[in-house]
């Protein structure tokens, strides 16, 4: 059988290169283990390993943003607070109903909707666990340097 255009020579080596590389062993060298450490240690997940060398902040006003975007800081100790599937201490003084009474920030709007933009009866399933975005201050020293500065709109 005749091929319908000319083979150069420079297909011929990467068909050979080819075939060889399918039969011959490849030798490479072993990588090394890369040991990573965790910021928890070795402890699993579902332990806590307790707080040391800082402590939560008390009771203070609502504290500044350092960017666009950026979920509220909680201004109080949440030592103790529960968020599970069923409960949720943070709604006893944040929930709409409730935060007039209590003095509290209530829950942005935008935590009752979906994805898609349908407003809900109650918190969105993605923003009820608050301590995912949401966090406490604390007087504990940087883990790493940073040279972060805070957005221009907000200096």
């Amino acid at each position: 059988m005749k091929p319908t255009r000319p083979t150069t020579f420079l297909q011929l080596i990467a068909a050979a290169a080819l075939a060889i590389s399918a039969v011959a062993p490849i030798h490479a060298a072993e990588p090394e283990a890369v040991k990573l450490q965790s910021l928890r240690g070795g402890l699993p997940l579902n332990q806590d390993h307790g707080s040391t060398g800082f402590k939560q902040e008390r009771d203070h006003g609502p504290s500044d943003r350092d960017f666009v975007q950026q979920p509220p800081l909680i201004p109080h100790t949440v030592q103790g607070y529960q968020i599970t599937k069923n409960v949720n201490k943070c709604m006893d003084c944040h929930a709409f109903s409730k935060a007039k009474a209590s003095g509290a920030t209530r829950v942005s709007v935008t935590h009752f909707k979906t994805r898609e933009g349908q407003e809900l009866d109650n918190i969105s399933p993605r923003r009820y666990f608050c301590n995912t975005c949401h966090v406490p201050q604390t007087d504990a020293k940087p883990l790493v340097e940073s040279t972060f500065q805070r957005a221009r709109g907000l200096q």
